[in-house]
């Protein structure tokens, strides 16, 4: 099946180019988006990818906090959504892989069918909680281990992106996130995500312990700091996500202008916050449908 976006890119392409933006000389930068929309925003800023944020589609979608309390038929029906939005690879986060090994391939499946370029999986328990809360627990690496083997096996295209995270820091220290990060790249996984790590220190730590691509989880006033791109890049992380700007920054807006119209009744203290509406019409597409309506209305 071939799922195409406005701009007619094939997602059947597109992981291939994941797999070639992570060989090349630069880290790769995806903010995170947690609807059609806001990716839409993301890929017209002019990055190479677009991250779906598992976080922002719990309170995009629910208005709930990420506890794992999405399905994976609504996950990757939004991610479904957003690769149509946009021409850039989607990296989607598949939390625990909703259930053992044997429904892990049922998700790395759904995923790529829905046009996904990559998906990570995590080694927390199920019901999963976000990766910068607190009391989460673990699965064993062994068990982990046979998830990272089903999704490897599941996947049709070889270039579907298969990213191991483990949130072992907050449970079992660095050291060990270390340990488990080795076992999941035996295990087949192509990027290796060690959540949380909370000093400069272990992210170098981290950095200097794997030959395969690392991705660094940049989550705006979570656990680990923030350090310098240029920084993250010379410590050799491949993959930067960002899977909480673009819905805190939004969240913000939002909640300042609603406040506005209860104060004053009206939005005029915002208007130069604010896209106009001709404008919003034309950033989501507007004038091509109108094309479209011409051309088919020229025919009929």
């Amino acid at each position: 099946m071939t799922f195409e976006t406005d701009g007619r890119q094939p997602a059947r392409t597109r992981p291939a180019q994941l797999r070639r933006l992570l060989d090349g000389p630069d880290p790769v930068l995806a903010p995170g988006a947690y609807d059609a929309l806001s990716a839409r925003i993301v890929a017209a800023a002019g990055f190479p990818a677009v991250y779906m944020t598992g976080y922002g589609a719990s309170a995009g979608l629910l208005g709930r906090p990420d506890v794992g309390l999405l399905s994976a038929a609504e996950m990757v029906d939004n991610a479904r959504r957003i690769v149509l939005a946009v021409a850039q690879p989607v990296i989607a986060d598949a939390d625990t892989g909703y259930g053992n090994a044997l429904n892990v391939r049922r998700t790395v499946q759904s995923y790529e069918n829905a046009g996904v370029a990559g998906i990570h999986i995590e080694d927390q328990v199920t019901p999963k909680k976000c990766g910068h809360m607190e009391d989460k627990q673990l699965i064993s690496a062994s068990e982990m281990v046979q998830k990272l083997r089903a999704a490897v096996e599941a996947r049709r295209d070889p270039d579907f992106v298969i990213i191991a995270r483990t949130d072992a820091r907050a449970v079992e220290g660095v050291e060990a996130a270390i340990e488990r990060g080795h076992r999941y790249c035996e295990a087949g996984a192509d990027v290796i995500f060690v959540e949380a790590p909370q000093t400069e220190t272990e992210i170098e730590l981290v950095a200097g312990s794997f030959d395969v691509p690392l991705l660094f989880n940049w989550a705006d006033s979570g656990k680990s700091p923030l350090l310098p791109v240029e920084r993250l890049a010379e410590l050799g992380y491949r993959l930067i996500i960002y899977p909480v700007s673009t819905l805190f920054a939004a969240t913000k807006a939002m909640m300042g202008v609603v406040a506005e119209i209860r104060g004053s009744g009206t939005t005029h203290a915002y208007q130069d916050r604010m896209m106009q509406f001709a404008d919003f019409n034309r950033f989501i597409g507007l004038p091509e449908i109108q094309q479209l309506e011409r051309e088919y209305t020229a025919t009929a």
